[in-house]
């Protein structure tokens, strides 16, 4: 049988069968041999979103057997930190977060925690890579003030060519928009803990039980309501419309590219990107005739986007 993954913990996942036939709307599954071909290095080998073919235990009927995977049309990842001593020969393994899906919803506040658009940068960059439409969402709008930072980043997310959507998961504004945007689409919801990802969630599915929780009041940020990814239908929609749910994330490291191409997925330095003076050489740091510094000094690329690019590529370059 054919199925959809909707969610998954180690290696216990439940999922959705195909076959309208069969007699459980949801399968708890285990891989068979435990290790499924050509994913063996990544943190986890399934997310919310994976096609996959299984069948039933003979053992425990009720439950299945995960036989492959089906060929994924794009994949969300990052690289997940090992704590020191689980892995002595990497630093650094594959999260797949989300795969097969339409839009990447980022989401993050003005306020309650702090807006953070480095984060941003970093959820762009890999969506950029993954080949994956995405949106920005600024949760908490009605507690947004006046505050110019906020809106000087946010219009210029806008003109870079990315979509920027203030909304309330409070007082529903926006909230319209946000459903006719993922109608039809398997959508991903990304953020940091408390940004109310799931108070957007219950917006859009009011009947769904789901615990929200509160900001530490001492650090000004969220603490882990979701605990694992989840696949949600959303009810009221013509075709089929999926949400997943992602636990907060506090750091996230692009995956899928070195230090040297991150520019090419940065919408505003991927033009200049081999003009320089030294070619495709040029760090954009300190030679002379760099366009993309220059670009910098113009205005044309915004500093804060600079400083993200430099420590991502700083970052990216201490890794082996």
């Amino acid at each position: 049988m054919k199925g959809l993954v909707i969610r998954g913990s180690r290696n216990i996942f439940t999922i959705k069968p195909d076959a309208p036939e069969s007699v459980e709307p949801e399968v708890i599954c285990r891989i068979k041999g435990k290790v499924l071909k050509g994913l063996e290095g990544y943190f986890n080998p399934l997310a919310p979103g994976d096609r996959v073919d299984f069948e039933f235990d003979p053992a425990c009927p009720q439950q299945g057997l995960i036989l492959g995977m089906e060929k994924r049309r794009n994949v969300f990842t990052r690289l997940n930190r090992l704590q020191k001593g689980i892995s002595p020969h990497r630093s650094a393994e594959v999260q797949v977060l989300a795969a097969n899906v339409d839009l990447l919803l980022c989401v993050t506040t003005p306020a309650s925690p702090p807006f953070r658009p480095r984060f941003l940068d970093r959820l762009l960059i890999q969506a950029e890579i993954a080949g994956i439409a995405p949106l920005i969402i600024c949760n908490k709008y009605d507690l947004a003030g006046d505050d110019p930072d906020v809106e000087e980043r946010l219009h210029d997310f806008t003109r870079i060519g990315y979509s920027v959507i203030p909304v309330s998961a409070l007082t529903g504004e926006g909230m319209d928009t946000v459903r006719t945007m993922i109608e039809n689409r398997f959508s991903v919801l990304l953020g940091q803990s408390g940004v109310g990802k799931s108070s957007l969630v219950k917006a859009l599915i009011p009947e769904l039980n789901i615990r929200i929780g509160r900001l530490n009041e001492k650090y000004d940020r969220g603490n882990h309501t979701t605990t694992m990814s989840v696949m949600l239908e959303i009810p009221g929609t013509e075709g089929q419309t999926f949400i997943i749910d992602t636990p907060g994330i506090r750091r996230f490291v692009p995956e899928g590219a070195g230090p040297a191409d991150i520019p090419l997925y940065m919408r505003e330095f991927a033009p200049l990107v081999g003009t320089c003076t030294f070619g495709r050489s040029c760090s954009h740091q300190t030679e002379p005739g760099c366009k993309i510094m220059e670009a910098v000094a113009a205005g044309v690329i915004h500093e804060d986007r600079y400083e993200s690019f430099l420590r991502i590529q700083d970052e990216l370059s201490g890794l082996p």
